[in-house]
């Protein structure tokens, strides 16, 4: 089983930008997707960005379409989330995930189809 770090979180006011990582540990380096779901208060997790290591696909809530890019590193490990313009309900905390290499689900933005998550990171917006 692998272990996901994630980190990147702090306080920005509105229009600011953050970057957030996620790093993989663990005998097992390669995972089928990785991606980035977040969580506000009373709500449910909400999927924001995934990416296909094996196909090289992105894939973007609406909500962040345009303002968030996810990407990766050459080695399939790691996952980055670029986060500009940002708005008050974009507050929440952020979650790493991933899903096991020999997993087929497609369905990459249900949360119950992640195998492996990060411990979450807060991410503050707010005048």
């Amino acid at each position: 089983q692998v272990q996901l770090v994630d980190a990147g979180g702090g306080a920005v006011q509105p229009g600011g930008s953050l970057r957030l990582s996620c790093a993989t540990s663990g005998r097992t380096f390669s995972l089928n997707y990785m991606g980035w779901f977040r969580q506000a208060p009373g709500k449910g997790r909400e999927f924001v960005a995934a990416i296909r290591w094996s196909a090289n696909q992105i894939y973007y809530a609406d909500s962040v379409k345009g303002r968030f890019t996810i990407s990766g590193d050459n080695d399939k490990t790691t996952v980055y989330l670029q986060m500009n313009s940002l708005k008050s309900e974009d507050t929440a905390a952020y979650y790493c995930a991933g899903i096991g290499r020999y997993s087929y689900v497609r369905a990459y933005w249900v949360p119950e189809n992640y195998d492996y998550w990060g411990q979450g990171t807060q991410v503050t917006v707010s005048s």
